[in-house]
């Protein structure tokens, strides 16, 4: 239960003013469908993260506990210094030909989600806890819970969030988990 709780919360909090949370702004803009977008979302999420918490296994795995603890350690670090730093979309999605909204959606926010921080967190929560179905059903929450809003809100509620708040607090996150994973407290 602590993966998924922990998941959720890190991923939800993490992904407040993340460029996919503002290609959902976009695509709500643009489309003004919300059904097939907030679908588009949970399945481009799901698959980007189970492709993460394959990875985590994978390093979990290969990786004796001592190194594991200390590269996780340092990751969550890395990641907190990232989640500082405010993410932009500088071009608005074109719908990509014959896919429609759901498919227009699942591909960019699919392709957006790569290499972004909660890719990379849900890889390390996976090797943190060994909980790959908690994990992945967690972070796949916490990005329902800060993207469903952001899909029926639409573009104007982003101007009255306080981002660097926010991302102060998901960085507060990232280091506490650093520094509960270095400590050996998990």
């Amino acid at each position: 239960m602590d993966a998924f709780l922990v998941s959720t919360g890190i991923v939800a909090v993490a992904e407040i003013g993340d460029k996919t949370q503002l290609l959902a702004f976009l695509l709500a803009s643009r489309f003004r469908k919300p059904i097939p977008i907030v679908f588009g979302i949970l399945f481009a999420t799901v698959a980007n993260h189970a492709l993460a918490g394959g990875l985590g296994v994978w390093v979990s795995s290969n990786l004796s506990p001592d190194l594991l603890r200390w590269v996780l350690g340092l990751s969550f670090f890395a990641v907190a210094g990232w989640a500082l730093i405010p993410d932009r979309m500088d071009e608005e999605p074109a719908q990509l030909a014959n896919l429609g909204i759901f498919g227009t959606t699942l591909f960019t926010f699919f392709l957006a989600e790569i290499g972004d921080k909660t890719q990379v967190a849900t890889a390390m929560l996976v090797a943190n806890y060994s909980a790959f179905v908690a994990v992945i059903m967690g972070t796949t929450l916490g990005m329902m819970i800060a993207n469903v809003p952001a899909v029926y809100l639409g573009g104007g509620a982003a101007q009255r969030l306080p981002l660097k708040l926010i991302r102060l607090i998901a960085a507060g996150t990232f280091v506490l988990l650093g520094i509960v994973t270095l400590s050996g407290a998990v």
